[in-house]
């Protein structure tokens, strides 16, 4: 049970209730990963900006984000994150159980063209070990066609992605996929 109390769809008021409309269009419903900022409606806007930044980005797909999301998690050990990354890239981004399976196990073999298999590995080196991120890196992700806004873009949404590992795994978030 997650420790900490929260509205739901049926009880939210005010802004709370008019930012779980617009998920709800969204996503057909609410799930628990944006029901547990209720508690601080100041929260739940920024990540709900956040959420939908990443959905309508312009070059980073969103099967990389995904597996971005699924690979950090599976580092922070984050149950939640990784279970709805893998059952969002098999229902929608079209990967198989295998697919993600081998992700998980080498995410150098992610079912991602070169560029976006490159941009993942990038991420989860700075993710991983920041100070060994150097200009040849960089350099060589310019070259596959990746602008400076992306490879910030990729990194914070991994680094952001570990934040809410701590948090959902501090406060013990439901399961509700």
């Amino acid at each position: 049970m997650t420790l900490l109390a929260r509205h739901s769809p049926e009880t939210a008021t005010g802004f709370v209730a008019k930012t779980y409309g617009a998920i709800a269009r969204l996503f057909g419903r609410v799930p628990n990963a944006l029901q547990f900022y209720s508690p601080s409606p100041e929260i739940l806007a920024q990540q709900w900006d956040s959420v939908r930044y990443y959905r309508d980005h312009p070059t980073l797909s969103q099967a990389l984000l995904a597996t971005i999301r699924m690979l950090v998690s599976k580092t922070n050990q984050c149950d939640y994150c990784v279970g709805f990354n893998e059952a969002l890239l098999i229902r929608s981004c079209g990967q198989t159980p295998d697919q993600v399976a081998a992700t998980k196990a080498d995410p150098a073999a992610a079912p991602l063209n070169d560029k976006d298999r490159a941009l993942l590995l990038f991420v989860l080196k700075a993710m991983d070990r920041p100070h060994a991120v150097g200009e040849a890196d960089v350099a060589s992700l310019r070259a596959l066609g990746w602008d400076d806004r992306d490879l910030l873009d990729a990194v914070m949404h991994g680094a952001r992605n570990t934040a809410v590992d701590i948090v959902f795994n501090t406060f013990k978030i439901e399961r509700d996929f």
